[in-house]
């Protein structure tokens, strides 16, 4: 088992791979550095190994592909996951390490957000996404996250190994970091410098297309780890309707004695059942939700005790 390994998904990145994969080694002398490449088709792998990097390879297509064969691959006590567009320093990943080696960090964030990000980045739009995505986040699961979408991170052995990785593309950050909230896992915030891709290197990530992506994986999850909140707001919104549609009904049957609409009084007949239904969806989702936590703890313990062990 590595003391430290350091990843690095790659596609397509020429012009700063070297730089990435000599900045690692010189912050982290004694770490491994892999490199994933996901089909490039210039000469990363070739620059990558050249300075110095363990290369292995993810055939199917997506970020999040890459980080689920690097968690299922390397066996460390510490990972430091950095892009390899050269756009986080690595002077910061030595913190990052301390925490998770001795602070008993989970996860530790570098968080772009609180320093040079808003001024270093040319793309108004990612921006503007980043902040939506972090608000619906820290409001939706009551949490004070600085930074979603970084994709500089450090891990634990325990998290990587239980993490269920179900994303394939950029949307893997957002699970990561809601699988940690969820679980109640240690996560610890380094503040970094960023700065912008050098010119000539291209991001790979679509504003409009990855951004629809999150914001629905951020439902999915929510759904998900919290179904009361989910299915009671559509309950809620579900009562609502149907009581509006109700109130005239009412009104016309109070003022004549008759009822003159009934299709619309049947609506809203089976628009109350589906409030009542969803309602009851959430109380059991929930209690399954629950059971679900419990067993995560468990294999939480069985997986961190490996690493005690060899200690």
């Amino acid at each position: 088992m590595d003391k430290i390994a350091v990843l690095i998904p790659c596609y397509n990145e020429e012009k700063t791979i070297a730089k990435v994969v000599k900045d690692a080694k010189e912050a982290l002398p004694e770490a491994v550095i892999y490199v994933y490449d996901n089909n490039s088709k210039d000469r990363t792998v070739e620059l990558a190994r050249e300075a110095g990097a363990e290369i292995r390879y993810e055939y199917m297509q997506g970020k999040g592909n890459v980080i689920r064969r690097m968690f299922r691959e390397i066996e460390a006590e510490c990972y430091i996951m950095v892009d390899g567009d050269d756009t986080y320093p690595m002077e910061y990943a030595r913190e990052m390490a301390d925490k998770v080696l001795n602070h008993n960090a989970d996860m530790v964030v570098g968080d772009r957000l609180s320093s040079t990000y808003f001024t270093e980045n040319k793309r108004p739009f990612h921006n503007f996404g980043n902040s939506i995505v972090r608000s619906s986040i820290n409001k939706l699961f009551n949490c004070n996250i600085k930074d979603i979408m970084t994709g500089y991170r450090a891990f634990s052995y325990g998290f990587v190994k239980t993490f269920p990785v179900l994303s394939t593309g950029f949307e893997i950050e957002t699970e990561m970091t809601i699988h940690a909230v969820y679980n109640n896992m240690q996560i610890e915030n380094v503040i970094v410098d960023y700065r912008d891709r050098p010119e000539g290197s291209e991001s790979k990530l679509n504003t409009v297309s990855d951004g629809i992506k999150v914001l629905r994986t951020i439902v999915k999850l929510y759904r998900d780890y919290k179904p009361f909140g989910f299915f009671g707001l559509c309950a809620a919104v579900l009562a609502l309707v149907a009581v509006v549609l109700f109130i005239p009904i009412l009104i016309s049957y109070l003022e004549t004695g008759l009822v003159l609409r009934f299709p619309t009084l049947f609506c809203c007949g089976f628009i109350g059942l589906a409030a009542v239904q969803s309602f009851f969806a959430g109380l059991i989702l929930s209690n399954m939700a629950m059971k679900n936590r419990r067993d995560f703890e468990y294999r939480y313990t069985l997986v961190t005790r490996k690493v005690r062990r060899e200690e």
